[in-house]
């Protein structure tokens, strides 16, 4: 099974991990932005650049991606429409969404995008650190281990 990035939002140092792993355990991992980007040599690894505009890497991961999947997405939208494909979804913080946190997650950001619509100043996220690297890639981890036990 793939794994597609959202990677025009993916932290450099959660790539990095990704890279390793695509040739540790020999999986295709593709990388989609809307701008060019720079890769390792790998056979496993790949970049789809698409034409700049709202959602249009989103768009393009979720027409490809199929059941079982991984999607590494901070877009809680996105992460939504490729579960519902039977995807996984896996945020760069190393949280692995699951109907009840996505649905939890949709709600947050909603009522959030309210407030700065209303003029409230809401702050972003805190900056990716240790902690989360590593939750990053225990979880990416448990999905590979997943799947050599599925074949």
């Amino acid at each position: 099974m793939p794994i597609w990035v959202d990677a025009d939002a993916c932290p450099k140092v959660i790539k990095e991990v990704l890279y390793r792993a695509a040739d540790r355990e020999q999986v295709m991992v593709t990388l989609v932005a809307n701008q060019s980007l720079s890769v390792p040599p790998s056979r496993f690894l790949r970049t789809l650049r698409v034409a700049p505009g709202f959602d249009v890497a989103d768009n393009e991961i979720v027409q490809r991606a199929e059941a079982g999947d991984l999607v590494i997405t901070a877009d809680i939208p996105l992460a939504a429409e490729v579960m519902e494909k039977g995807a996984v979804a896996l945020n760069p913080r190393g949280e692995r969404y699951s109907e009840a946190t996505i649905r939890e997650r949709l709600t947050m950001r909603d009522f959030m995008d309210t407030m700065r619509a209303s003029g409230v100043q809401t702050g972003g996220p805190s900056t990716l650190n240790q902690r989360d690297r590593q939750a990053f890639a225990n979880e990416l981890d448990k999905w590979l281990q997943q799947q050599k036990r599925a074949k």
